[in-house]
């Protein structure tokens, strides 16, 4: 049995947090899904179901390798709703949220790399 990383279980972690959030509270989701997309809530939900299902797959050895690879998969397709919101935010957030917004982009490439990561732990 393979033995899983700390980075492994914190994106597990993260996953788990965020897609449950996107059922409890979509809301905030709905809002950075970028304007051209059509159902917005259903692309929460989906995006919810994404994460919970790479969550759980990260914590077990056999599906950790497909697991890694969807979540890296994931975080790319979920980037330009980031990209959305860091100009959203930048038309009418406060410094601060700006920011914040823009900051975010960049940490996209160590949770990728994460995911990468934990791909090759699930061998």
């Amino acid at each position: 049995m393979s033995r899983r990383s700390k980075s492994t279980t914190g994106l597990a972690v993260l996953f788990g947090v965020s897609g449950v959030l996107h059922f409890v509270r979509p809301k905030p989701f709905e809002r950075i899904v970028p304007r051209q997309l059509p159902r917005k809530k259903e692309l929460v939900y989906a995006s919810g179901v994404a994460e919970i299902v790479c969550a759980a797959g990260l914590l077990h050895p056999r599906t950790r390798r497909t697991a890694g690879l969807l979540s890296a998969g994931l975080l790319v397709a979920v980037f330009p709703a980031n990209v959305q919101m860091a100009l959203d935010l930048n038309r009418k957030g406060t410094p601060r949220a700006k920011a914040i917004g823009f900051a975010r982009l960049p940490l996209q490439i160590p949770l990728v790399r994460a995911a990468l990561k934990a791909a090759r732990e699930g061998r």
